[in-house]
């Protein structure tokens, strides 16, 4: 089965052993994609670190951090006003 073989190989790659805190919600919903898949957490989690490395990591740096910093309290705050608009709505 191809997908066991890949995560045979990555098995024998040299590793590091992580524990950060994650949100717990994001977490269940990501092991369950995983699962979904036929896939193991560990190796979905290393393709989406591989995504980030690089696919969006280089278009964070052509983006001035303080631009992102209000580009990104923006979205938050339209997102609560969205909610907020919804909920009353409702």
């Amino acid at each position: 089965m191809q997908i066991r073989r890949s995560e045979e190989i990555m098995a024998k790659r040299a590793t590091v052993k992580i524990g950060p805190e994650i949100d717990k919600k994001l977490y269940v919903k990501f092991s369950e994609l995983a699962a979904e898949n036929g896939k193991s957490v560990r190796f979905v989690l290393e393709r989406a670190m591989e995504n980030y490395i690089q696919l969006v990591a280089p278009s964070q740096s052509s983006i001035r951090p303080e631009v992102m910093a209000h580009f990104r309290r923006s979205t938050d705050e339209n997102r609560r006003l969205h909610e907020l608009l919804a909920k009353n709505k409702g």
